[in-house]
């Protein structure tokens, strides 16, 4: 991820979301762009929430995509190492919460997305959501 990364609003971003090679982080965000999530935003949370370092936020197409996306992203992840991964709101898959420890991941459908705004709700002065856009 070394291009710059630019905020939902296209201006340029704090480089803190960018991913540690070899970190969960990274491997999330790679996953989510092979499975074709869309509108990625990561939002660091390391010193701000004891919750996660890195809040990851994405889209489905819909409830199938979003069911998908999620089961093989907590695959990847166990697969990885990186220890079991909970899943919550997978029968419905309008919002689906994968807590992988130091990320967190929420997947929506477009509309449940723009209903509850997540990215509003926790972004900081001092460290916006950023898009997380690859290479």
């Amino acid at each position: 991820m070394n291009q710059a990364q630019t905020s939902m609003s296209g201006q340029e971003a704090s480089p803190t979301a960018e991913a540690e090679p070899g970190s969960l982080h990274a491997l999330v965000l790679a996953q989510l762009e092979d499975d074709q999530a869309q509108e990625v935003v990561s939002i660091p949370l390391a010193g701000k929430s004891s919750i996660a370092d890195h809040m990851v936020i994405a889209s489905g197409r819909s409830t199938r995509q979003v069911a998908a996306i999620a089961q093989k992203l907590a695959e990847k992840i166990k697969q990885q190492g990186h220890g079991p991964v909970r899943l919550e709101g997978l029968p419905q898959a309008d919002w689906v919460l994968l807590d992988a420890g130091d990320v967190v991941v929420h997947l929506f459908r477009p509309e449940v997305r723009s209903f509850y705004n997540l990215e509003r709700m926790w972004a900081f002065g001092d460290a916006p959501p950023v898009a997380a856009g690859t290479a």
